[in-house]
């Protein structure tokens, strides 16, 4: 459900209806932005955020039911663009090999969840236990990462770079690194070359998935 009351349709200082309340959206989706990603979720009241984003308050229940769904849809478009950047990233990759391939998965998505500490907080911090459907819905961008990281094992293993073994465990403990030295990372103000970081998880994955499991 987006939003509870329908905004009227009159045309104002040359603009439509619709496009002030595009420009309302995008100015609370900024707002949200900025206070979930830096004072947090929990201490962020709607008021604060109409204030920041010099709306009212029937304006901001015209887009959004409560602050979960706008804290929803920013985690939502965080993830979209993480999920378009590594499609672009696999489409012109053409037939590299396999460490060539994480790296540029890798960079991908550091690149866009990283390239602001606000989105890092948001994307893998503020989300969590907020509520049941929030939860579904970050657990659900979890397997469609861990869903990626698979196809590249698959092929890893068809080009024989990688063993013929179940990884599903594995892709779970490589996306909570991924994702903690992510926001490791920004957190501290990328105080460490985003190269650095690309390289050290690329490293992490290449070993998980080319190292044999031990045999007891």
């Amino acid at each position: 459900m987006s939003g509870r009351n329908p905004a009227p349709r009159r045309s104002y200082g040359g603009r439509s209806a619709e496009e002030r309340r595009a420009e309302r959206r995008a100015r609370l989706l900024a707002a949200g932005l900025e206070m979930f990603g830096t004072r947090g979720y929990a201490a962020t009241s709607i008021e604060r955020l109409c204030a920041t984003a010099s709306v009212s308050t029937r304006n901001f229940y015209e887009e959004f039911s409560g602050r979960e769904e706008l804290l929803t849809a920013l985690h939502r478009d965080i993830n979209e663009r993480a999920r378009e950047a590594l499609a672009e990233a696999f489409e012109g990759a053409g037939d590299v090999d396999l460490a060539a391939l994480v790296e540029r998965a890798v960079r991908a998505f550091v690149t866009v969840t990283a390239s602001d500490p606000r989105w890092a907080r948001i994307a893998f911090v503020e989300v969590i236990g907020v509520s049941t459907d929030l939860e579904r819905l970050r657990l659900g961008w979890r397997s469609q990462w861990a869903e990626t990281l698979l196809g590249i094992t698959r092929e890893a293993v068809a080009r024989g770079e990688a063993a013929d073994r179940d990884y599903q465990l594995t892709v779970i403990a490589i996306i909570g690194a991924v994702n903690n030295l992510v926001h490791h990372w920004s957190a501290r103000g990328q105080d460490i070359p985003l190269d650095d970081i690309t390289a050290e998880l690329t490293h992490l994955i290449l070993a998980a998935i080319t190292t044999a499991p031990r045999q007891d």
